[in-house]
């Protein structure tokens, strides 16, 4: 039997889909029927703490400007005693992602959960639009300060992951060493009056795909959100996460 894995949103752009990465991954392990919890440790917005129907634990991890090294051990000895197979996803405030990444170098944290028969993963979100580089950034510091694999969410939500004509399989960040990325993950880009609108509206009311599509709302809105979250479910599939 395989040991827990922990899955850690580490991203240092806010408003760029984390929470939003954070609740499609709990929602695609739960649909795979594997065991799975969460814990939200951003000390500014609690989003994924927001979906009840994961019911995810909070544990602010920061002390002003300083990680609470208290709080940090607790988070890494909950880690620890997690069943055999389970998955645990950690939800990381931007305004934390540097203190956070110090901490858990110096520390080596991440490694202590690898010595103990845990799976590492580190998820960061790369956008289009004006935050392209700021996210390619991230990445890049999560490579260079981590030796653990890296799982890169491509969200097109606000403008195309491309420069030059080229897109991010072939950006240096990923050609460099494409054997540090776990999966690269694509999401898919909806029609903005339709499917899309559909998609913000349980966005905002922190509904997972389930509770939308056994819901109250319009026949053709729910047939929407059933083939939104198949086209989703499909594409982590070939991108291998699991």
């Amino acid at each position: 039997m395989d040991m827990a894995t922990a899955h850690f949103l580490m991203e240092g752009k806010g408003g760029v889909g984390k929470s939003l990465v954070a609740s499609l991954l709990f929602q695609y392990l739960k649909f795979h029927e594997k065991p799975v919890s969460g814990c939200d440790t951003d000390p500014v917005n609690s989003t994924f703490a927001g979906y009840t129907e994961f019911g995810v634990s909070t544990l602010p991890l920061m002390n002003g400007e300083d990680i609470d090294s208290r709080k940090f051990d607790e988070l890494i000895d909950n880690i620890c005693s997690l069943p055999e197979d389970e998955h645990i996803i950690v939800d990381n405030g931007a305004s934390s992602f540097v203190a956070l990444c110090s901490y858990a170098k110096e520390s080596g944290a991440l490694t202590i959960l690898s010595n103990q028969g845990h799976t590492v993963l580190l998820h960061s979100v790369v956008t289009g639009g004006l935050g392209m580089q700021d996210t390619l950034m991230n990445i890049e510091s999560l490579i260079k300060h981590f030796q653990f694999p890296i799982v890169a969410w491509l969200n097109p939500y606000f403008g195309e992951i491309v420069t030059d004509g080229r897109d991010f399989w072939e950006f240096k960040v990923y050609k460099s060493d494409p054997s540090r990325f776990k999966a690269v993950i694509k999401l898919p880009k909806f029609k903005a009056e339709t499917f899309g609108r559909d998609f913000e509206d349980i966005l905002i009311r922190r509904w997972t795909f389930d509770q939308a599509i056994n819901s109250s709302l319009p026949i053709m809105a729910r047939s929407r959100l059933s083939a939104t979250w198949q086209k989703i479910r499909q594409t982590m599939d070939e991108a291998g996460l699991i």
